[in-house]
């Protein structure tokens, strides 16, 4: 029964007021702990926030290059100026040679990449779930993720030729494991309630892997994918700069190559810069837009 009292003024105060009061409180905290905020953040805001920090530390990179450039710290053959390095990017654009050499690397990674999703994937699952497949090539998948990526590249050339087709190969044998292992740490993490919670809803076999396993171990997978692609690149970039042909293009590794070759800081320096670009823009527009996805539906994502 509820407790009721009699103010001095004559009110009457309800015990079950109090509550509801506090229960309606407890429910607002909650709805506003999920709602999501849907605001579009000021063009002001981002530019002061996202763009303006790495602009102002290329301005400060240049000024910096541009000022040991001046001191002569070294012979102008090893260290050419910022406007030496321009000079060779619009000699390759005019040349219509600029994006090529982006492309023909990019198109190669990206491919690769690709690839060695589609087996690493498959393959970490495996690991994960099947203890007899993890004890068999769990070390070997470590230990490939520790050997250099350069050192495929020989066999490689032995195996298959200069061709494509070597290319590949190494960004796979470089990829894959990273992405399998990442994907079997992401699965290591999923805490058991949640298997237990998919098991009691009838979510077992393939069904409890897609819908419970995966879901729980996507940021881990995420890292993987992150430290795969960059595995892919850097793979690439070795295969490249050590196998040259002409039926084979010139990519950035192979224009990294050509300007060690032609004795050429300009150009050596140029292929620096798109390499370092490349792999920026990649992160930028395809992994920071996915982890940012994860946070938000984790609610993680916490906006200042």
């Amino acid at each position: 029964m509820a407790s009721t009292e009699t103010t001095v003024d004559g009110n009457v105060k309800d015990g079950n007021v109090k509550d509801g009061n506090d229960l309606a409180g407890l429910e607002a905290g909650l709805d506003a702990l999920e709602t999501v905020q849907t605001a579009r953040t000021p063009l002001r805001k981002t530019l002061v926030e996202k763009i303006l920090p790495p602009a102002v530390a290329v301005l400060l990179v240049l000024v910096v290059w541009q000022v040991l450039v001046w001191a002569k710290v070294t012979d102008s053959y090893k260290l050419p100026a910022p406007s030496a390095v321009w000079d060779e990017v619009q000699e390759a654009w005019l040349q219509g040679t600029l994006l090529e050499y982006i492309w023909t690397s990019v198109s190669r990674g990206l491919l690769g990449f690709l690839m060695a999703l589609a087996i690493g994937t498959p393959l970490g699952l495996l690991v994960a779930r099947v203890k007899f497949v993890r004890a068999a090539i769990g070390p070997i998948l470590s230990g490939l993720q520790s050997l250099p990526s350069v050192a495929w590249v020989p066999p490689a050339v032995l195996w298959l030729g200069l061709n494509d087709s070597m290319m590949y190969a190494v960004i796979l044998l470089g990829a894959v494991p990273s992405i399998a292992n990442g994907l079997v740490s992401g699965v290591d993490q999923v805490p058991p309630l949640f298997l237990r919670a998919g098991r009691t809803l009838g979510a077992t076999g393939m069904r409890g892997t897609w819908h419970i396993v995966v879901p729980a171990a996507l940021p881990g997978y995420l890292a993987g994918l992150k430290q795969g692609w960059a595995f892919s690149w850097r793979s690439l970039m070795a295969a490249e700069i050590i196998a040259s042909s002409p039926d084979l293009g010139v990519g950035l590794g192979q224009l990294l190559e050509n300007g060690r070759t032609a004795n050429s800081m300009p150009m050596v320096f140029l292929a620096i810069l798109l390499i370092l670009i490349v792999g920026i823009a990649i992160d930028l527009l395809i992994f920071s837009p996915l982890e940012r996805w994860v946070l938000r539906n984790r609610g993680l994502l916490v906006k200042s």
